[in-house]
């Protein structure tokens, strides 16, 4: 089951914009993110915001995990951790899982608490992640930062130097949460998406087009590109 998140304790531009920007940002972040080592399985941290303003669109993460675990399945493989805060000071991280089965299980046993962001525990778990475990990649969805911009801009910075790229996809329509998101991606080598309910198509696109990059670089991407089209098909069509 989870366990307890080590404890320790960026500056923000112009906000990222929905749709045709967001693709494009997830283009050029795939050029340079990093693939796994041939032979060996990706590993994704995947990291939620379980605070009670999370609970409409939970559901909503757990089918997404699940076809990521689909669409990696075919190409070599993928682990995935999911690591998710809630509450008072409560941050959890499950050992890694292959089995998407498994991982539905967890997350339909959390439920989402009232709390304070802890976004800076999530990137630091990251660069613990890159350093002793190999995570190829992290995926971040939220809708609220209520943390130093400058701190988690020190932090991805660090993740970027680990070539561990942050994909972050912001719920709601929050100017500054979405600059300051949009800053953590840049930093770190990954990229900034919306987290839009009425856009599901492209949400799930453009997440497996991660899950395909993590476990099998820009060969997997393409194959998962030409065979789902939609904003995965157009991260290739960019890709000169």
């Amino acid at each position: 089951m989870a366990r307890e998140v080590d404890k320790r304790g960026s500056g923000a531009g112009t906000p990222a914009e929905s749709g045709s920007g967001d693709v494009q940002a997830f283009v050029e972040a795939m050029k340079r993110a990093p693939r796994p080592a041939p032979g060996r399985r990706g590993r994704l941290v995947f990291a939620l915001d379980a605070t009670a303003s999370r609970q409409p669109t939970w559901d909503r993460a757990c089918d997404l995990q699940a076809e990521m675990f689909q669409v990696a399945a075919s190409l070599g493989g993928l682990d995935v951790q999911l690591v998710f805060y809630r509450g008072f000071g409560e941050c959890k991280a499950s050992r890694w899982m292959s089995d998407p089965m498994a991982l539905a299980r967890v997350m339909t046993g959390v439920s989402c608490l009232a709390g304070r962001t802890q976004i800076a525990r999530v990137l630091r778990h990251g660069l613990k992640a890159a350093r002793e475990q190999n995570a190829n990649a992290l995926v971040f969805v939220g809708d609220a930062m209520e943390e130093d911009p400058d701190e988690l801009g020190d932090l991805a910075g660090q993740l970027g130097l680990v070539n561990l790229p942050c994909f972050f996809f912001h719920e709601g329509r929050d100017p500054l949460v979405r600059s300051v998101f949009a800053q953590i991606g840049k930093l770190s080598g990954g990229a900034c998406c919306a987290f839009d309910p009425g856009a599901p198509q492209q949400l799930r696109d453009l997440l497996a087009a991660v899950a395909a990059y993590a476990a099998g670089g820009r060969q997997a991407l393409l194959e998962v590109a030409r065979s789902r089209g939609g904003a995965a098909l157009q991260l290739t069509d960019r890709r000169g």
